[in-house]
């Protein structure tokens, strides 16, 4: 199979950290990354879970916002009036 290089860039330190862990584990950062793309292309899909730390999901929110849907399903509502202001 013929062979081809790609260029990426990334953090000094995360090369390190990266080069001294394949190293760890007994392979070298090029098949590595192959194996990554192996997988990525065979399951149509990045081989692991990405998420951000959103803080909408924060677990202390998702209790209030179920004590909220809780208070909501038991009537505990404080209704407002619409109060409309004209433009001077």
């Amino acid at each position: 199979m013929a062979q081809t290089n790609i260029n990426i860039r990334m953090d000094e330190d995360l090369k390190k950290q990266f080069d001294k862990f394949c190293s760890d584990i007994g392979m070298t950062m090029t098949t590595a990354i192959c194996v990554f793309a192996k997988k990525a292309v065979r399951e149509q899909k990045i081989p692991f879970e990405i998420t951000a730390e959103d803080p909408f999901y924060s677990s202390a929110n998702m209790k209030r916002l179920q004590k909220a849907i809780q208070d909501v399903e038991d009537g505990k509502l404080t209704v407002h009036d619409l109060i409309e202001v004209e433009d001077e």
